[in-house]
């Protein structure tokens, strides 16, 4: 554990003691170090904390980090762990003590004689050197996040080690709630929820769909560049199939199930689409002069996500993958691999997200992993390999594989700094072993194909989530749902407007996706022109053409971007366009 987690996890600590002082019947859960900070989930009983208490806890804090108390580690039996826990009527911290072997020993960290607490450690000396932090938010959180279980306030905190990386932290934070997807899909009528549709359903509105359709249809180009072929799978399957793949074992709390009146027959709504694309394979005979066999699918899945774990369209209950699979011999897979790293990079070239880290996702000890290990080595190898030999910026980790094999996940950098994991590479011994697929090899001996599994953009409505909130709502040129409204300033001037619409209805943009049509409105309402151009901004429309009668005398277009306006002539219009 490095320093600034020390400092952080101490920081829990300091609430905890806090909370204890200022409510005395408070029980407490867990309170762990995180990304960028801590929290502590805690039970108040029938007191109903709200964000405005948060100030008083954290003045509460300041007053006993100023103290300077050591933090000190002690051993104890676990039945001496467990009378403290009685004694101070902390039900949850019994649950977690009983839970631990007998011969072990326990820890608490004492924090001078204030507060003692169980836990693993490790912790800073003395609460000096716990830096700066600031209490930011009150949340609610099931006891170990099972919904059955006693819902707990869970209270968020962000620490750094300087005031000056806090201060950069909270105003990055600003503008991330300005670009917040959520209120920016609602602002730009982009996708809406229903609560007669659902939790975690999202609906697309027009524009919505049209930027989804076009992030869609673009993945799916460069892939169909690179010889993959489309291909259609239903939306429910028979639960063998995924008995057989391993998927229902592992994830069969997560399925929706179907029931059928009629045969009496069980099935699941497709959670993902491997299994479907490996019966495709199967449909017939194969031989290496086949391989490799490349299928792709723009198709949408469905997940019985937890309620308290969705979020907008980070996380979703009906998500559409731009999937692909490729079938192919052992020695096929360097190449394979190499071809689609280089569709992830185009990409999000073009996206703007050009800084991309790769995390080869390997197994842990854990038994949660399917296959013979020494498949798994020699796939580990060959991830590695591959991420070497594109020369990508790499980490590894272990335990983020999938249950059937490793992966080269992609984390891409929006324009606040912050990582996503999209785009994934996943090498896969195991479905096809399960599935009993073959080709016949050059010695005309059966053999098992390797699968592949490769998603680009990934969940196309959690990489919408990142996107929109990367460019903030500017969405670049090409795929703005819209991307050029024309505001009138009066009637007069619709025989100059025809001339215009003539010139856009046969522009066709090529890049990044050939023959696309412009997309664009007529504004002729009668409201002013200036409430036309805010409504026309508000939207984050990227070209705003106002025409008045002076335009139409001179031939000439006001053309309002984002950060400039111009005046073009109506002969270069469709240049002007395209350039842009």
């Amino acid at each position: 554990m490095d320093n600034l987690e020390k400092m952080r996890h101490t920081l829990s600590h300091v609430l905890a003691a806090a909370v204890k002082e200022l409510y005395p019947n408070a029980k407490f859960g867990i309170g762990p170090a995180i990304d960028d900070g801590f929290y502590y989930d805690i039970d108040f009983g029938d007191i109903k904390l709200s964000d405005a208490d948060l100030s008083k806890i954290e003045k509460k804090m300041r007053g006993i980090i100023a103290q300077k108390l050591p933090m000190t580690k002690r051993t104890t039996t676990k039945s001496e762990a467990l009378n403290w826990a009685r004694d101070n009527k902390q039900d949850y911290k019994i649950e977690l003590i009983e839970e631990l072997p007998e011969k072990d020993e326990i820890s608490f960290y004492d924090m001078g004689d204030l507060f003692s607490d169980l836990c693993k450690g490790p912790h800073v000396d003395n609460l000096s050197q716990v830096g700066s932090f600031k209490l930011i938010r009150v949340a609610g959180a099931y006891w170990r996040g099972d919904e059955k279980r006693p819902m707990l306030t869970r209270i968020y905190g962000v620490a750094f080690a300087t005031e000056e990386e806090l201060a950069a932290y909270l105003q990055q934070q600003e503008e991330a709630k300005k670009r917040d997807h959520r209120k920016l899909g609602k602002e730009l009528d982009l996708f809406c929820f229903s609560d007669l549709v659902g939790a975690g359903l999202p609906l697309f509105t027009p524009r919505g769909t049209e930027l989804r359709e076009l992030m869609a249809n673009y993945s799916l180009s460069l892939r169909g560049r690179e010889g993959f072929k489309k291909v259609w799978t239903p939306h429910i399957t028979k639960t063998d199939l995924y008995k057989t793949s391993g998927h229902y074992a592992k994830f069969g709390d997560e399925l929706f199930m179907v029931h059928s009146q009629v045969s009496g027959e069980d099935f699941a709504m497709k959670p993902m689409n491997c299994p479907h694309h490996a019966q495709i394979f199967a449909s017939r005979p194969r031989t290496y002069r086949d391989m490799p066999v490349r299928y792709m699918e723009a198709t949408t899945d469905y997940r019985d996500e937890k309620t308290g774990e969705l979020g907008g369209l980070s996380r979703v209950r009906s998500l559409t993958q731009d999937d692909s699979h490729v079938f192919c011999r052992n020695d096929q897979i360097k190449d394979e691999v190499k071809r689609l790293v280089s569709i992830v990079k185009e990409l999000y070239e073009t996206m703007g997200m050009q800084k991309l880290r790769a995390r080869l996702s390997y197994r842990s000890d854990e038994d949660k992993y399917l296959g013979d290990k020494k498949l798994w080595e020699m796939a580990q190898k060959q991830i590695k390999q591959a991420a070497v030999d594109n020369k990508l910026d790499y980490f590894e980790q272990e335990g983020e594989a999938a249950f059937y094999g490793p992966k080269i996940d992609f984390m891409a950098e929006d324009a606040l700094g912050r990582e996503h994991q999209l785009a994934t590479i996943q090498l896969d011994f195991v479905q096809p072993e399960r599935f009993g697929l073959e080709f016949i090899n050059s010695k005309g001996e059966k053999e098992r194909p390797v699968m592949i599994h490769h998603a680009t953009l990934g969940s196309i409505e959690r990489f919408l989530s990142v996107f929109i909130e990367h460019t903030g709502g500017w969405f670049p040129f090409w795929c703005a749902p819209e991307q050029v409204r024309i505001v009138t300033v009066n009637d007069k001037v619709n025989n100059y407007v025809s001339k215009i619409t003539a010139i856009l209805d046969k522009i066709v943009l090529d890049k990044p996706l050939k023959y696309n049509e412009l997309r664009y409105t007529i504004d002729e309402s009668a409201d002013s022109l200036s409430k036309k151009i805010r409504r026309a901004t508000e939207l984050k429309i990227p070209a705003v053409l106002v025409v008045g009668p002076k335009d139409a005398d001179e031939g000439i277009v006001s053309i309002r971007l984002r950060n400039k306006e111009e005046k073009v002539k109506l002969a270069k219009l469709a240049d002007f366009l395209t350039k842009i």
